[in-house]
């Protein structure tokens, strides 16, 4: 998933960045309204963190500006503003959840995680596809109850793919939402880490192959089922 992080203080930019790259998300992040405004019309974000007090525009007029064009984005408000009267008001501008300054960063996450699945109408932290189970809190992948070890790019893959089983994912909304926006879109990265994945996937499940390409258009998901020991 790909997150824009709009926060004036460079320091706790940096620490919300390492963070959730930590936790195997695309991060971006601007410093002011008017670059996160303009980041927020190139990409494509599954969730913006938005600074309330923000150089330039308002991080509340970013909210407004951010709603006229999308709204399904999930924005989660951050603010040293505590009281009531401010939560209320920034709940009722748009966001969809709000912090107060200072937070801990695992809740800041889980509740990333709980607007996301919101976002994709999952309600259960644990996605299954047949033989094929991830849990998106710990971020780790199952065949039947065997833990496969993949990587976070791997995990994130797998993971965008089951929250989409319903349709074909192209190459370019992958690497949009699943690669920060400093990324090389002709790259090779997609293709090997998909290759990798495949790989890892059948070592448990045989020379069935569950990622399959319908070429010119992107990659979907089979069901495949394993034979009864």
């Amino acid at each position: 998933m790909k997150i824009l992080v709009v926060e004036d203080d460079l320091s706790m930019q940096r620490s919300i960045g390492m963070g959730l790259r930590k936790f195997g998300y695309a991060v971006d992040a601007a410093s002011d309204g008017e670059e996160a405004l303009r980041m927020t019309e190139i990409h494509e974000y599954d969730a913006v963190v938005l600074d309330w007090n923000l150089p330039r525009i308002d991080g509340i007029d970013v909210l407004r500006e951010i709603r006229k064009d999308d709204p399904d984005i999930k924005v989660l408000i951050l603010s040293a503003r505590y009281e009531v009267e401010d939560k209320i008001f920034g709940l009722d501008a748009g966001a969809n959840d709000y912090m107060a300054k200072p937070f801990h960063f695992r809740e800041l996450e889980a509740r990333l995680r709980a607007l996301l699945r919101r976002r994709f109408i999952q309600t259960d932290t644990r996605l299954s596809h047949g033989e094929i189970r991830i849990d998106t809190a710990l971020k780790v992948a199952y065949v039947q109850e065997r833990r496969i070890e993949v990587t976070k790019k791997e995990y994130g893959v797998l993971e965008y793919l089951m929250l989409n089983t319903n349709k074909v994912v192209s190459a370019e909304e992958m690497i949009e939402h699943l690669w920060d926006s400093s990324a090389d879109g002709f790259s090779n990265s997609l293709k090997v880490h998909i290759n990798s994945l495949k790989k890892k996937l059948a070592e448990h499940l045989g020379e069935q192959e569950v990622i399959k390409n319908r070429r010119g258009l992107g990659y979907y998901l089979t069901e495949v089922q394993l034979d009864a020991d």
